[in-house]
C-alpha cells in the first residue's frame, strides 16, 4: 500500500472521528438536558449518541492503525500506547494518546455501567469535556491545516473559535497591507 494512501487514510479517518465525536458529545448534552420534542423523544437521542460513539470508535481505530503503519511518520505502537514517548511532535500527540485514555474510561465505565453504578458512571462521563478539547487540540496541531482548504472546513466545523480567530487575522493582515476590500 502507497504510504500517501495511509497518510490520506490517517487524516481523513482522524477528522471524521473528530467531528463524530464532536456530535457525540453535543448529543450527550442534550441527552443529559433531558431535551426533547413531540417529534423527537428522548431515547432516540440516548440511541443516537450510543450508535454514534461506537461509529467514532471504529474511525479512532482506523486513524490510530493507519497513522501507526504509515511509515512516514515512523510513529510506532509504543506512540500509540505511551503518551509523550514520540519523537514525531511529542506533545501534540501525547495529548492524542491522552484523549484516547479518557475516551476509554469512558467506553469501559459505560459498557459496566451496572458493576460501577449511575454515580461513578456520570463521574467518569465528565472526563468527555476534557477529552473533547484535548482531541481538537491533538488534531489541530499535530497537522495544522496549511496545505489543504479542505482541512479547514472540517476543523473549523469541531472548533469555530479557531475559524473566527484565523478570520479575524486574516481580515486584519489584509487591512494593514492596504487592501481594504473583504474578499
Amino acid at each position: 500500500m502507497s504510504t500517501t494512501y495511509l497518510w490520506y487514510a490517517t487524516r481523513g479517518a482522524g477528522a471524521v472521528s473528530l467531528l463524530m465525536l464532536t456530535g457525540v458529545v453535543v448529543l450527550g448534552i442534550v441527552s443529559a438536558m433531558r431535551w426533547q420534542t413531540a417529534s423527537w423523544p428522548r431515547f432516540l437521542t440516548t440511541g443516537f449518541h450510543r450508535n454514534l460513539a461506537l461509529a467514532t470508535l471504529i474511525f479512532l481505530a482506523i486513524h490510530i492503525v493507519t497513522a501507526v503503519v504509515d511509515p512516514f511518520a515512523a510513529l510506532g505502537w509504543q506512540a500509540a500506547l505511551i503518551p509523550f514517548s514520540s519523537s514525531y511532535r511529542r506533545l501534540w500527540l501525547g495529548l492524542g494518546v491522552v484523549a484516547i485514555y479518557l475516551l476509554l474510561a469512558i467506553v469501559v465505565t459505560s459498557l459496566l455501567r451496572p458493576l460501577f453504578g449511575p454515580r461513578t458512571w456520570r463521574l467518569v462521563h465528565w472526563l468527555a469535556y476534557f477529552m473533547w478539547p484535548i482531541a481538537v487540540i491533538h488534531g489541530r496541531q499535530t497537522h495544522p491545516p496549511t496545505h489543504f482548504h479542505s482541512d479547514f472546513l472540517l476543523v473549523d466545523t469541531a472548533d469555530p473559535g479557531g475559524y473566527l480567530r484565523r478570520l479575524r487575522r486574516s481580515t486584519i493582515s489584509r487591512y494593514r497591507s492596504g487592501s481594504r476590500r473583504l474578499r
